[in-house]
């Protein structure tokens, strides 16, 4: 079953050849439906074989067999929906292999390196990074989607046209800056969940001791919770380890969980007041939209 909204014809993208590497793990899957065109021949490269509706290929982009260099060589787009690791590795090849017309695609979750590794080994391939920031099951619509262009070109437009056609909200930044923000909206969010969860266990309170006399508030981090620690560690392990932000995040994250304990050790209702102000401050204008937001969750919660 295809992940995402269904998209009709003038949502696709134009192209004869799309080879989508790790075309069966759930951001390729998420990808795939854009290219669902007649016309079109769609080419997924992965170590494993899945269900995916395009001729499948098993194989290894970083030990190609023949029929894997066809596929890069033959395509007028070839998308690395890899870990960082691998799709790091993957660069050289695809610019030794690709078309010089092919537009390159990448969907990490941190831009820095791969905007350098493609600035030095792939400087004349059209090239541009996605991030889509929700999990893929979620699909495009009404979702927001980091774009990075590393190298721009004539298919770049139309590739970033068809993601806001099936309802993504594309929004287009440096590779710095990407990384700058994500490490706000992701590590440092993951980081917050994680440690409530670490908090929890070394408090030693677990199960029903929690959930018969949990809050609101207590079941959406235990339902936060649930979701961050149960993904895939490689992911959330590539976000705190390969942005070149998230250490400041997790730093000030430990100085702000500090302040607070300094505050209601040392200061009184005045000093807890300001620092619930300035705690708010980040919201700026969003706060009365944020806050119905919550009452809409909350509602919806044991």
């Amino acid at each position: 079953m295809l992940v995402g909204n269904p998209l009709n014809r003038s949502e696709t993208v134009t192209a004869r050849h799309v080879t989508v590497v790790g075309g069966c793990g759930s951001i390729g899957r998420l990808l795939l439906p854009l290219w669902d065109i007649d016309g079109t021949r769609l080419v997924v490269v992965d170590r494993v074989v899945g269900t995916v509706p395009a001729t499948v290929i098993v194989g290894d982009i970083t030990a190609p067999t023949p029929d894997v260099i066809e596929a890069v060589r033959d395509a007028d787009i070839v998308v690395l929906a890899l870990p960082e690791s691998i799709a790091l590795q993957a660069v050289s090849f695809v610019a030794d292999n690709a078309s010089p017309t092919a537009l390159l695609v990448e969907t990490l979750s941190v831009k820095s390196h791969i905007h350098q590794r493609i600035a030095r080994e792939a400087p004349h391939l059209q090239s541009v990074g996605i991030n889509p920031m929700f999990a893929p099951a979620l699909g495009f619509s009404g979702r927001p989607v980091g774009a990075v262009v590393h190298h721009t070109g004539p298919a770049v437009a139309p590739f970033l046209h068809a993601l806001t056609s099936c309802g993504a909200r594309v929004v287009e930044l440096s590779a710095d800056e990407h990384d700058r923000r994500c490490a706000a909206t992701q590590a440092l969010t993951h980081a917050a969940v994680l440690t409530f969860g670490l908090a929890l266990a070394n408090l030693g309170v677990a199960g029903e001791e929690l959930t018969t006399i949990a809050t609101p508030p207590h079941n959406a981090m235990l339902a936060l919770l649930s979701r961050v620690a149960g993904g895939l560690p490689e992911v959330y392990l590539d976000i705190q380890s390969g942005n070149p932000y998230a250490v400041d995040a997790r730093k000030a994250f430990a100085s702000a969980a500090a302040e607070l304990s300094d505050v209601v050790d040392r200061g009184g209702e005045r000093e807890f007041g300001e620092l619930m102000t300035r705690a708010m401050s980040p919201l700026a204008d969003q706060g009365e939209a944020f806050r119905a937001t919550c009452t809409r969750m909350i509602a919806a919660l044991p």
